[in-house]
């Protein structure tokens, strides 16, 4: 999901670009020299960084299988989708139930190029792949796509992952209200957000040196995380580093401090 200033700027080579930075550290292709100069500085203000990007990943993955496989979900909503990287959101959730429906929502022009090419639904269900803003709620809600492929008489899995840090207040709380209120009962959010509680130092330098590439960002604590998910049924284990939430094998000898990221899932009323 690009920041605003990405958004008036469109393909802008000369400027780092959070998903660029994010594909570059995570060994992608499809970045520019001004993305490898930031992610190297990101990487030398905290070497762990690599390691706190594949597990906010690999949240999203066991997110999105137990809100398919434990809680029947069928229909999701992916904002923020960054650039494709296998497995995607469909191929987890279609693994499990093939009939899922998933709509993705960037507004990067090389997500769009590649999201279009790459993200190929099952043959018994549907992808598609809406080019807008989470700061226009209305673009996304009011798409055709959202509105052909998701039922809102049926549960829906919004899923925010890895782009509340670059959504400042004021916006963030109604930002995330306005996507959740016509979803209907039986839906849940998952989100990840990042923190500097645990090596803040680190993670500060890290942030500043997004802000210098003009990609302003908003750090938060236990707190004020817990406080996205009021009035919403959180599931276990609540509110934890992503980690540490439903881990598996993959997360063996991982150390706290190398996670700046709570992450969460919560069912709506």
């Amino acid at each position: 999901m690009n920041t605003p200033n990405d958004r008036r700027s469109g393909l802008a080579t000369t400027r780092a670009h959070s998903a660029r930075v994010y594909d570059y550290i995570l060994g992608g292709k499809d970045h520019f020299p001004v993305d490898v100069e930031a992610g190297d500085a990101m990487c030398r203000h905290w070497p762990a960084l690599p390691v706190h990007m594949r597990e906010n990943r690999r949240f999203m993955h066991r997110a999105a299988r137990f809100l398919a496989e434990e809680r029947g979900v069928r229909q999701f909503l992916d904002i923020g989708t960054g650039l494709p990287t296998s497995p995607n959101l469909h191929e987890i959730v279609q693994e499990v139930a093939p009939e899922s429906h998933v709509v993705y929502v960037d507004n990067d022009p090389i997500v769009l190029a590649h999201a279009r090419a790459l993200l190929q639904s099952s043959p018994e269900g549907a992808t598609a792949y809406v080019d807008a803003d989470m700061h226009d709620p209305g673009a996304i809600l009011d798409s055709p796509d959202f509105r052909e492929l998701i039922d809102l008489n049926r549960p829906v899995g919004l899923m925010v992952i890895g782009i509340m840090h670059f959504i400042l207040p004021p916006d963030d709380r109604r930002l995330i209200k306005r996507l959740l209120d016509p979803l209907p009962s039986g839906s849940y959010l998952a989100m990840t957000i990042g923190t500097a509680d645990f090596a803040p130092e680190e993670v500060n330098r890290v942030a500043e040196e997004y802000r210098r590439q003009n990609m302003r960002m908003e750090l938060r604590d236990l707190a004020t995380t817990t406080s996205f998910f009021d009035g919403l049924e959180l599931q276990e284990p609540g509110v934890t580093q992503v980690h540490t939430w439903r881990p598996g094998p993959e997360q063996e000898g991982i150390e706290g401090r190398d996670i700046a990221m709570y992450g969460a899932v919560a069912r709506k009323p």
